[in-house]
């Protein structure tokens, strides 16, 4: 084989005068391009208006024809166009193939416009073979170019629609309850506005949070939304049926890097706002130091003295008033007993059990304890106000 011919400036300017002899076939070739595309992928014409996409395309051929004999330093109008066209096709939604696709066929079709016009001249074919490379790179430009744009574009997109759905899920996590926000929400997040929902509110130690929670949760007949904050994550839970309370709650606790409460179920989007203040009063009952993911409905009681802790602070002050002038030692021991009886049912023989002492140390310690607040746990009310104090100690008191 011969050795390969270098090009030479007799080359660019045959390929210079072959350029400028197709610019006046440009919209011959557009009108082949896009009848081609379309047999390709009728998507286009369901995509792009047909004049749009013809006036786009000759723009498109005639710059690639003019920067393909252009001096080499000369601005990249080409790859200007081909960026423009990347950004618009992303935002009017054409497959990233598609894109491509017609930069390539376009290509062809110029490329094989430029052969076709040397005819049987072997010097001036011969010739235009030697810029093969350059016309190549070229449409290869162009549709990276584009490619990069389209790409930047979508991205972009993606993020304003995730701004948007979230901004959604925020107004109805405020409670937000207007017809027409709600109408969009619904649509948006692709929720039935009248369905069983429960919102979970979890703050979890980020400093052991190997990978952000809600990533980790899934479950069948569970679908999560999730909002993160600064101080929390917020989780919209809608169940399908046959699922519930007893479902979520158990696949959350035990698995939450932190505290968490789920707020009772409510029956539509604009309940949202309701249950989330919910959530937040169940995981206010958590105490210090816990990972419980808990239930409103199994805390009720300490969701009343969280929610009012100006009368929690004077429950404990009456009732465990003597108790608090007590060394801390010998008080957490008195109070840890009343807990674990309390946990036991009544039962001094299985509390002796769960602290380690004997039966009748845990009567001893009850009696102090009766003594020291002038009550008795053998009356319902009593104990009723003893065991609200004790709650009302641990959640606020100590926290």
């Amino acid at each position: 084989m011969g050795r390969r011919r270098r090009r030479t400036g007799e080359d660019w300017k045959v390929l210079a005068r072959a350029c400028t002899a197709l610019l006046e076939r440009v919209p011959e070739l557009v009108d082949e391009h896009l009848t081609e595309l379309h047999a390709y992928e009728p998507a286009y014409g369901r995509i792009v208006p047909y004049d749009q996409h013809w006036q786009e395309a000759h723009e498109a051929i005639r710059i690639g024809i003019e920067m393909i004999s252009a001096p080499r330093h000369s601005p990249r109008r080409d790859l200007e166009h081909a960026e423009l066209m990347g950004r618009r096709r992303a935002e009017q939604g054409m497959p990233l193939e598609l894109v491509v696709h017609a930069y390539r066929h376009a290509g062809h079709l110029v490329w094989d416009a430029l052969i076709e016009g040397a005819g049987p001249d072997a010097g001036q074919l011969a010739a235009l073979m030697q810029s093969a490379t350059t016309v190549w790179s070229a449409v290869d430009a162009q549709a990276d170019r584009a490619s990069e744009a389209y790409r930047a574009t979508e991205a972009e997109l993606r993020r304003r629609t995730d701004e948007q759905l979230q901004a959604l899920l925020d107004a109805l996590l405020e409670g937000e309850r207007a017809p027409e926000m709600v109408a969009r929400a619904a649509a948006g997040l692709d929720l039935p506005e009248q369905g069983r929902y429960a919102v979970v509110v979890l703050r979890p130690d980020r400093r052991e949070e190997r990978e952000p929670f809600h990533r980790q949760v899934r479950a069948e007949g569970l679908r999560f939304l999730w909002r993160m904050r600064a101080d929390c994550e917020i989780g919209v839970v809608a169940f399908a049926d046959g699922t519930g309370l007893d479902a979520l709650a158990d696949l959350l606790d035990g698995r939450a890097p932190g505290p968490g409460g789920i707020s009772p179920v409510v029956t539509g989007l604009t309940e949202l706002g309701r249950a989330r203040r919910l959530a937040e009063l169940a995981l206010r009952t958590c105490p210090p130091g816990t990972r419980q993911v808990v239930r409103l409905d199994r805390r009720m009681a300490g969701a009343l003295i969280v929610g009012r802790p100006d009368l929690a602070e004077l429950l404990v002050t009456d009732v465990l008033g003597g108790l608090l002038e007590l060394d801390p030692a010998d008080r957490a021991v008195l109070l840890e007993t009343l807990d674990v009886w309390l946990d036991c049912e009544g039962s001094a023989g299985r509390a002796a059990g769960r602290l380690y002492c004997h039966r009748n140390t845990v009567f001893n310690r009850l009696r102090r304890l009766e003594q020291l607040t002038s009550r008795s746990l053998s009356r319902p009310r009593d104990l009723t106000e003893m065991t609200l104090a004790l709650d009302a100690f641990r959640l606020t008191a100590s926290g």
